[in-house]
């Protein structure tokens, strides 16, 4: 990812691309790949912080990504900021789960960005924290 600040564009595809495409694939790798390394993400809607992209964060979506059989994140709509590097995304979550449950959801986060890649995300979710 490019150094220094993004266009809205590039914000944009950090967030679709990068971020949920690489989440939905379940390519931890690269799902870290944007976080900076004492990055945050809190889910806000559940008074939980997860600190670190190589620790905390990490452990969060290993365990996402074994509990969920199948993730989907689209139908996005964003307002990115470019001078200050933030966007707002809210989007539609698809998960499917090991025992046969579908659960549909519309959450919205709040991404902060430095040196092109995340420093903090705060999640609005709609449920049960599925990021437990």
């Amino acid at each position: 990812m490019t150094m220094g600040n993004l266009n809205a564009s590039e914000i944009i595809d950090l967030v679709e691309k990068s971020y949920f495409r690489s989440v939905d694939n379940k390519n931890l790798d690269q799902v870290l790949n944007c976080f900076a390394e004492g990055a945050s993400l809190t889910v806000k809607t559940a008074g939980v912080t997860y600190l670190g992209s190589d620790n905390e964060i990490r452990a969060m979506f290993e365990n996402v990504m074994k509990d969920i059989a199948s993730i989907y994140h689209g139908d996005f709509q964003h307002v990115v900021d470019v001078e200050n590097q933030r966007i707002a995304s809210q989007f539609l979550v698809q998960n499917d789960y090991d025992d046969g449950t579908h659960e549909d959801k519309r959450n919205c986060n709040f991404f902060e960005i430095r040196n092109g890649i995340f420093s903090s995300v705060s999640v609005y979710m709609t449920g049960e924290n599925t990021l437990a």
